[in-house]
């Protein structure tokens, strides 16, 4: 594991870090305003008081921390492999490039020393998972990895209900940012209530603090922000878009891994754009918001 000379300092002084996933770089975002957009979300965790940390395989390297070049690498690579958990030491031992996952960043950033983490949505189980038996690593991986991922909500072309009774099985907490209700990224609420809410990134702080006391600190968290109401989709036209994404996907035989990357860009068409700019704006919100939690937790 290669951490970059900046992140591996900030650590050591014990400062506020970020970790980000890159699989949104290569796999959620269109080339090439998706490297642009990484800047940015890079950008806004610096300008939260924290360190950005990007996380990818590159050439067989786990790299907490890239550099210019590797970010172009990630961006631009047409061969970058979706790398989760599993598929971490295959891409490693090929010296390939591999973006990496929720699953994927929040076990390469908790092994790193990294508490805190920002992406988009969280994974969670598919729609028809009782026969199809699709759910998300990022699940199981939260309930073993000492992260908290900051997210707006699960994409709302997961099971909603059936991810917040697995996160509840699995003892992976969920607070909502200033609400009671579950976001669904695109979208301010997904419809599901929160039993737990948070109105401060200092109050966020103190729940990971009890955490380290009770020495409950090896699972992991999930800190909900919702979409701004600015930035939300109309709800109507997700409603259209997503029926008619899930049918595409299906008369297509989309399976899997592959059903996210799939749907997002069903989106993107379909929207003419509205849900780019949505997913922009959450994950900018989503990296603020994480740097201000990582610098009231290193404050302590």
């Amino acid at each position: 594991m290669l951490i970059d000379p900046e992140v591996a300092e900030a650590l050591a002084a014990r400062r506020p870090v970020v970790a980000l996933e890159s699989t949104i770089i290569s796999h959620g975002l269109p080339r090439p305003d998706n490297l642009r957009i990484a800047r940015e979300i890079e950008g806004a965790v610096r300008a939260g008081g924290a360190v950005p940390a990007t996380v990818a395989i590159v050439d067989g390297q786990a790299r907490i921390g890239l550099d210019d070049a590797a970010l172009d690498r990630v961006a631009g690579d047409p061969d970058v492999a979706k790398a989760s958990v599993r598929d971490l030491a295959a891409v490693a031992a090929r010296r390939g490039v591999g973006a990496t996952t929720v699953a994927s960043t929040a076990h390469l950033a908790a092994a790193a020393g990294i508490r805190v983490f920002a992406t988009g949505g969280l994974g969670g189980v598919h729609r028809g998972a009782r026969d199809s038996w699709d759910e998300s690593a990022d699940l199981t991986t939260l309930s073993r990895t000492r992260v908290l991922v900051v997210c707006a909500g699960v994409k709302s072309i997961l099971d909603v209900a059936a991810t917040l009774e697995r996160l509840e099985t699995l003892n992976v907490g969920v607070l909502g940012y200033r609400t009671d209700r579950f976001p669904g990224f695109y979208l301010r609420d997904s419809g599901h209530p929160l039993h737990w809410t948070v109105d401060s990134a200092a109050a966020v702080a103190d729940v990971l603090r009890a955490q380290d006391t009770l020495q409950t600190d090896g699972y992991g968290m999930v800190l909900a922000n919702p979409i701004d109401t600015a930035d939300e989709l109309d709800h109507d036209l997700h409603d259209r878009t997503l029926a008619s994404g899930l049918a595409a996907a299906d008369a297509a035989g989309v399976r899997g891994k592959d059903v996210t990357p799939f749907l997002l860009e069903h989106f993107h068409r379909e929207t003419t754009g509205a849900s780019l700019a949505a997913n922009v704006a959450l994950v900018l919100s989503n990296a603020r918001l994480a740097a201000q939690v990582a610098a009231q937790y290193a404050a302590a």
